[in-house]
């Protein structure tokens, strides 16, 4: 089995080990028992973190139910301006802690504390709107002279529980909804980013957060996760993560709202009229960057059959750019995945496929939780790696015939989250707006793209048809009253 060598080159990596504590309502848990965070690429130890029990669940359950003093809208907006502000100072501190604890490269670590710059951004801004309505009752026979107006109360409790990829984005886009309305949360990290969630929670007790509001926990599933999902105190469990683990929750959480973004098997459809040169770029950005650790990578490249070995060629040439290596170096384009676990499945994967005729053209190997960005062709239709949503950087391409062969296979897999489509054909880019089986149709861009305010979220596997996004989340962590008056 390969492993990985220390660096020889540090490009400026702290070698401090960063000592953190789970908050119940802003209060240190100092506990004996502690996890540490170690980086995938040279397991070194990049934090410790204090880990909380089955009496701090409860406790935090407790403050947040007491609450504490209401929030105005403009309070709200002045706690999320103030993190954004926070977040911009310390960009480059929270880009290196990301980076450590998840093996990301720097600049895609950067590139994340922009996103959540945006998501606190339009929180706020969200903040200080009304979405009332106001309905006339005199508008038929049976009607008569009032009106029905409506408005948003904030839930009384959310549990969040996210994942390990863009540990910074992933919390701020569930924490920063809920503190737009209101809603206290009690926040799950995962236990392999956990540095890079309380970082963000210990930033919003300094904006001005009251303490009541969010509560952050780490420890054994039993003590932790499980009781927040059934506790009926709970309002709403919020869940981004694994297919298995979603629907585990959404069969234990009893009679609660449950919000489920789970995993992706997204395509790059590339037809015959495609711009090339877009379409390999596409095809790279949406394989590569983010070590293809977000549920809308790019998972499968498309490719009608008249163009594939041009493509092939010119997806080859630009793949070779994506550099792997040092997270902390500047020039990496490409990091570790999450841990070396991950990396020894993903080279299964592709050794599966190759069993079963596929051909590695480019990368393929590994060291350590260092995997190169893999070309791979002539992929089976049925092979693993297509059928399954493989987290990493490969990229398989395969071949169709035309559009109906190209819409049945997109849809063949059991996920639905997002796709996107190469052609400058409009019969073709409404054809796929109509009958793909997906959130989210991308024309001439990567499957990924959104903006942090728009709605974002899947069908079938992928999740429940719930959207998430700042203003869909923001829906979710409220629930509707009417009230009515004569008029």
């Amino acid at each position: 089995m390969s492993t990985i060598l220390a660096p020889t080159v540090t490009h400026g990596r702290s070698q401090e080990t960063l000592d953190m504590h789970c908050y119940v309502a802003g209060t240190k848990i100092v506990s004996e028992k502690k996890l540490e965070v170690r980086s995938p690429y040279d397991r070194r130890v990049v934090g410790t973190v204090h880990l909380a029990n089955a009496s701090h669940t409860e406790a935090a359950i407790l403050a947040a139910l007491k609450g504490g003093k209401k929030l105005t809208r403009y309070d709200r907006y002045s706690i999320l301006e103030k993190a954004r502000h926070l977040l911009v100072e310390r960009k480059e501190e929270i880009a290196k802690i990301i980076s450590a604890e998840s093996g990301l490269a720097i600049r895609e670590a950067i590139y994340e504390t922009g996103r959540a710059h945006d998501v606190l951004l339009f929180a706020g801004i969200e903040s200080l709107k009304d979405d009332g309505q106001i309905f006339s009752c005199d508008i038929s026979p049976s009607g008569k002279a009032r009106k029905i107006f409506t408005l948003r109360e904030p839930l009384s409790l959310a549990v969040c529980i996210t994942p390990f990829n863009h540990p910074l984005n992933q919390v701020l886009h569930k924490i920063a909804p809920a503190i737009a309305v209101g809603t206290p949360v009690i926040l799950k990290p995962s236990e392999k980013t956990p540095l890079t969630a309380i970082k963000i929670v210990e930033l919003l007790y300094e904006a001005g957060l009251p303490h009541y509001m969010l509560s952050v926990l780490l420890g054994p599933t039993n003590e932790i996760a499980e009781p927040l999902v059934k506790d009926p105190r709970v309002d709403i469990v919020s869940f981004t993560g694994s297919v298995p683990v979603g629907k585990h929750i959404a069969s234990a959480a009893g009679y609660k709202k449950v919000i489920l973004e789970l995993g992706g098997n997204d395509p790059v459809i590339i037809m015959e009229d495609a711009d090339l040169d877009l379409a390999v770029y596409l095809a790279a950005e949406g394989s590569f960057r983010n070590s293809g650790q977000r549920c809308t990578a790019v998972k499968r490249i498309l490719v009608h059959e008249k163009i594939k070995d041009v493509f092939i060629e010119k997806f080859v040439a630009k793949a070779k750019e994506y550099t792997c290596g040092d997270p902390a170096d500047p020039e990496t384009r490409v990091g570790t995945v999450i841990d070396e676990a991950s990396a020894i499945y993903l080279e299964s994967v592709v050794n599966k496929a190759v069993a079963q005729g596929a051909k590695v053209i480019l990368g393929g190997k590994r060291t350590g939780a260092l995997l190169e960005p893999t070309v791979i062709v002539d992929v089976p239709r049925d092979a693993d790696m297509v059928v399954h949503e493989s987290f990493g950087p490969l990229a398989p391409i395969i071949s169709f015939r035309d559009i109906d062969d190209a819409i049945a296979l997109s849809n063949s897999t059991a996920y639905g989250l997002s796709s996107g489509i190469v052609t400058n054909n409009m019969e073709y880019a409404l054809r796929f707006v109509k009958e793909l089986k997906v959130g989210t149709v991308n024309i001439n861009e990567v499957p990924g793209y959104r903006i942090e305010s728009s709605p974002f979220g899947g069908i079938k596997d992928s999740g429940l048809g719930i959207k998430e996004g700042v203003i869909e989340a923001m829906k979710c962590f409220t629930f509707v009253k009417t009230f009515s008056m004569p008029w």
